[in-house]
């Protein structure tokens, strides 16, 4: 789990010649074979055949601003016992022929790797931003889901099916937040908030965690750039639930048919789940008797140094995620732990290969109809594929923070800041410190104190090779 960073504006040209070092160093694809280009170029004009038309129902987008590759389109809708989600998905598979270039170019990829100054995408533009996205004021094809609640938000029952959709409105994180703020949100967004904050009453109670993990964005100052760390929006995390509800939807459906392919996430180890209990004691971080992990973290701020230091601390409990592909009796790890249910990656096809063949699994399933014999087929390597180039995507990620750190810090070796003492090794000669301004994460040397307040001076920061370093004056 690391750390993403932005770049508003226009990037410096000094950043963008190392982030395409990072290209070259990670041997990120630079452009699609002719053949897959040719191949979707052809399939985005391509018919999709007879369909169910849904496109009467008012769905909207909600994604960071200028996004134009749109998985998901959302329409949410009141029922006398509870909710309904409607929750459209770009329907991939309708333009990737199995076993063809595009197909191929695809299982290299993986998935869709996103640097601050731009992405190497999964699918060609014509698709991802094009042909396949869910762009507002066109028809598209989707697999598009519908979800029924009850009152308190759990599930009842659940469908999926290839339908024609159009997008009413692409909305950004930020205008769903203003409108909830003042009041004027209705419908979908007022929903939105009053389904999110129940199904994330319900994760709380089942003991899944999500994390308030801070976004860190290079803004233009003066002539210069700052760091500012940018925590999510209550309404990032409430348009997260509807997607994990499918997940765990899509996951149940295929436990069910008893194949497709789960994410999954082992439970913390004895061991890690004690140290972790002593940290949070030891930074005065409340952890009542019975309280499970995710109770905990709800709710604490990365502001307060002790508390960040805790939620640095207890990421150990959520490595070791993966893939696990079954066609028979389920696997004996079926669940995420960190979502604390069976769950799948179904909701971002456009950028993550996995999500289009368990996608494939699920329509055939609720369709009463054999899994087509490609998509079974090609199920047991898909764990491999998506761990692979996983990896690349993480060190990308890696890489580009620690880049930008470096050059934003350059000129200021000698110089003393306040930091907070987020992380130390267990030989005690050093640690993570997260410093107060500007908003970096870097490798400090020294004795430090977990959780509390020092200075530390910057010895190093280097950005050929992306180095960071501090000590302690």
């Amino acid at each position: 789990m690391t750390t993403k960073i932005r770049v508003q504006g226009e990037v410096p040209a000094r950043l963008d010649e190392g982030f395409e070092r990072i290209r070259r160093e990670l041997k990120l694809p630079e452009t699609f074979a002719p053949a897959a280009l040719r191949e979707a170029e052809r399939a985005a004009d391509a018919d999709h055949g007879e369909r169910k038309d849904l496109t009467d129902l008012p769905f909207v987008t909600i994604d960071p601003p200028g996004s134009m590759d749109l998985d998901q389109a959302v329409h949410l809708e009141r029922r006398r016992a509870g909710f309904r989600v409607w929750y459209a998905i770009a329907d991939v598979a309708s333009f990737v022929r199995p076993g063809g270039a595009l197909d191929t170019e695809a299982h290299a990829r993986g998935e869709t790797v996103y640097l601050p100054d731009g992405k190497v995408p999964l699918h060609p533009p014509v698709l991802s931003e094009g042909a396949a996205s869910l762009l507002p004021g066109t028809t598209r094809p989707a697999a598009v889901w519908q979800i029924d609640l009850d009152a308190e938000g759990r599930m009842v029952g659940a469908d999926v099916q290839r339908a024609l959709v159009r997008s009413r409105e692409r909305l950004d994180y930020a205008y769903v937040q203003a409108a909830a703020d003042t009041g004027t949100a209705d419908g979908t967004l007022a929903l939105l908030e009053e389904i999110g904050k129940l199904r994330l009453q319900l994760e709380r109670e089942r003991g899944g965690v999500t994390l308030p993990t801070p976004e860190q964005e290079v803004v233009a100052d003066g002539d210069g750039y700052r760091l500012e760390f940018r925590i999510p929006l209550p309404a990032e995390a409430w348009n997260a639930q509807i997607s994990l509800l499918t997940g765990m939807a899509a996951a149940t459906m295929m436990l069910d048919a008893e194949v497709g392919v789960l994410r999954v996430l082992p439970p913390p180890r004895p061991g890690d789940l004690a140290k972790v209990r002593r940290v949070a004691q030891a930074l005065d971080v409340p952890w009542p008797d019975g309280a499970s992990y995710g109770s905990v973290v709800h709710g604490l701020d990365p502001k307060n140094p002790q508390q960040a230091a805790f939620l640095q601390e207890s990421k150990v409990l959520l490595r070791g995620s993966g893939y696990v592909a079954f066609d028979g009796e389920p696997p004996a790890l079926a669940e995420h732990s960190a979502v604390a249910a069976p769950y799948a990656h179904v909701t971002a096809p456009l950028r993550r290969l996995v999500d289009r063949y368990a996608t494939e699994v699920c329509l055939a399933v609720a369709a009463g109809e054999p899994i087509p014999a490609e998509i079974r087929e090609a199920l047991p390597a898909l764990p491999e594929v998506m761990s692979a180039t996983g990896r690349r995507a993480g060190g990308v990620e890696r890489a580009c923070v620690d880049l930008v750190e470096a050059f934003l810090l350059r000129e200021r070796i000698g110089q003393d800041f306040p930091a907070a003492v987020i992380d130390v090794d267990e030989r005690g000669t050093g640690g993570q410190v997260q410093l107060v301004e500007p908003a970096v994460i870097a490798r400090c040397d020294g004795a430090l104190p977990l959780g509390e307040r020092v200075t530390v001076r910057l010895a190093k920061a280097d950005p050929a090779t992306r180095e960071i370093r501090f000590t302690l004056p």
